[in-house]
């Protein structure tokens, strides 16, 4: 092969062979037939080069950087433009060092004016570090939503000469149905969102990223369901349950001044126990059908939410 000099003496090698003469004399030495160090060019040569990265790509930083120690990971664009905008309690983030977008612009500036840092990393380890949650390139670090109690709520509420409107999500399991609530509450101006102590969804990254930045303005409590339904009856807060079997359709209650709406959770509905203590119980219409016998929770809610803004509006700027 044209390639292979390595033999001594072999024809057309310039070498002292049978084939090594030629007209004109001894052929000139060629000066890059072997390397500096006095080896043939074709062997492996412990060039310093040779260990870089290609040009354009840097060497993977993600076994080297340490992870940010702050108690949430806000998986998303949105939610971590949310969460800087609102709550101020994004401390790092970091960006998928291929991503481009006006968004991920906007992140740059407002985590800039903010004084946060902005770390580029492969993919790779936004991956690992959300845990497989979707994350669109994006990944914040920060500190832990504020924790209050359903009485500060309403205390501050009445302050405000507002009426409250809290949800109560009795047994409500999935955290993409919490999140989707969360993000209705957020557009309609409820107070506060009540969820189990012991049961029931949490307000996972997930939950978060879904409710699109809602979990930034509307607080989840978790308080026991009989706890929260007294200090609701304490403080004069009508409570409006929802039951498929119910007599009355939601729409034919009132729902204006001070309101807890009670949802029941995806497979058991309302709890008996705490239909007890509602002052009305509701249903959503709905006709005869083999197929579709219920509506999903974040659904049903968003329903009565917004007829709640049908008889009052949108009381809350």
């Amino acid at each position: 092969m044209a390639g292979d000099r390595r033999g001594k003496g072999g024809k057309g090698s310039g070498g002292k062979g049978s084939g090594g003469k030629r007209s004109g004399g001894k052929r000139p030495a060629h000066k890059s037939s072997r390397s500096p160090a006095g080896k043939p060019s074709g062997a492996p040569a412990a060039d310093a080069r040779s260990s870089r990265p290609p040009r354009g790509r840097e060497r993977p930083r993600g076994s080297q950087l340490a992870t940010p120690n702050y108690p949430d990971r806000l998986p998303g664009r949105n939610l971590v433009l949310a969460a800087l905008r609102m709550s101020g309690r994004v401390r790092s983030i970091w960006v998928d060092e291929r991503a481009r977008g006006g968004k991920i612009d906007a992140l740059r500036l407002e985590a800039a004016e903010a004084g946060i840092t902005v770390k580029d990393v492969p993919r790779a380890h936004l991956d690992e570090v959300s845990d497989g949650t979707v994350h669109n390139g994006v990944v914040g670090f920060a500190d832990g939503l504020p924790q209050t109690t359903l009485r500060r709520v309403l205390e501050a509420a009445f302050g405000r000469q507002e009426d409250p409107l809290i949800l109560l999500l009795d047994q409500v399991q999935y955290e993409q149905n919490l999140g989707a609530i969360l993000r209705t509450a957020a557009a309609v101006g409820a107070h506060a969102i009540v969820i189990p102590t012991r049961r029931g969804a949490s307000l996972t990254p997930t939950a978060q990223r879904i409710a699109m930045g809602g979990a930034e303005e509307v607080p989840v409590v978790r308080e026991g369901m009989m706890s929260a339904l007294a200090t609701l009856r304490r403080e004069g807060v009508r409570v409006v349950g929802t039951d498929a079997h119910a007599q009355h359709s939601f729409t034919e209650l009132d729902l204006t001044g001070p309101l807890a709406i009670v949802m029941g959770g995806e497979d058991r509905g309302l709890s008996s126990s705490v239909a007890e203590r509602c002052d009305a119980v509701a249903r959503i219409p709905m006709v005869e059908s083999r197929a579709v016998t219920s509506l999903n929770v974040s659904v049903s809610t968003a329903l009565f939410l917004y007829e709640r803004v049908r008889q009052v509006g949108l009381t809350r700027p």
